[in-house]
């Protein structure tokens, strides 16, 4: 396949799948339970972390620990009293746990009790051409209280380390893009989308590895640099629209 006809073929399968009817099966139906601003970054951003696993679970335990702040989780996180905090004590999901629970409860109060939205925390640096240096500082920022726990650094990645950052890839282009058609949220306005990282999960990388997009055998930061960029040859300006199609061709057709 030409680049020509990839191009007329990615767009084509971008268009099937980023549609409203992806959402619910997706965990990104979790903050479009919400239309407070603060309610959807803190369930984007908690949703993403928790997303391993199949979505059907994935899905299951973000309702279930939303339903523990009452499905307000701005409210719970700034008004909580420390009872409060008693009935997320049971909350796991896989390796995530109490200790992960209670910090990232901290971490939120902390922050909005000073601040209004979490995007200043991602913006990179003036002039970059991506996200890198706006995922390193979050990760920075998010284990910069005294009380952050060692175990909770293997939830959050950071290129810095690596890692694709695939979850914390797919909050941001919940965030970021603006298109219109319902899914993505796009109340951040300070990041580019020209300026995202293609999430690479395993069903990505899959179909992106039979397509020609991606030669690096792991999936770590450098290969989502190189996805990006040949989608770029296609959207220099939105190429992690890609995203649903890539995504769909692999966990919906087993392209």
């Amino acid at each position: 396949m030409n680049s020509s006809d990839l191009k007329t073929f990615l767009d084509a399968k971008f268009r099937q799948y980023n549609t409203t009817q992806f959402i619910q099966s997706d965990p990104v139906s979790i903050p479009h339970r919400f239309s407070r601003k603060q309610d959807i970054e803190i369930s984007a951003l908690w949703t993403a972390i928790l997303s391993w696993g199949q979505r059907i679970t994935i899905i299951s335990k973000a309702i279930e620990l939303f339903a523990l702040m009452d499905n307000a989780p701005y409210e719970f996180v700034i008004n909580h009293s420390e009872n409060d905090l008693l009935r997320l004590m049971a909350f796991r999901h896989r390796t995530f746990n109490t200790t992960d629970t209670l910090y990232f409860i901290h971490f939120f109060r902390n922050y909005y009790r000073k601040s209004e939205s979490l995007e200043d925390l991602f913006i990179p640096d003036r002039g970059a051409l991506n996200v890198e240096s706006g995922l390193n500082r979050f990760h920075q920022s998010f284990f910069n209280l005294p009380e952050a726990p060692v175990r909770t650094i293997k939830h959050i990645p950071s290129p810095l380390r690596g890692s694709a950052c695939k979850r914390l890839n797919m909050f941001l282009r919940w965030m970021v893009r603006d298109d219109g058609k319902g899914v993505d949220f796009g109340i951040w306005k300070k990041i580019k989308p020209s300026q995202l990282i293609c999430p690479c999960d395993l069903h990505v990388e899959r179909v992106a590895k039979k397509l020609g997009l991606m030669t690096r055998n792991h999936a770590d930061w450098k290969a989502a640099i190189e996805l990006t960029d040949n989608l770029k040859l296609f959207d220099p300006m939105d190429p992690v629209k890609y995203d649903y199609a890539l995504f769909g061709l692999g966990i919906v057709e087993k392209f």
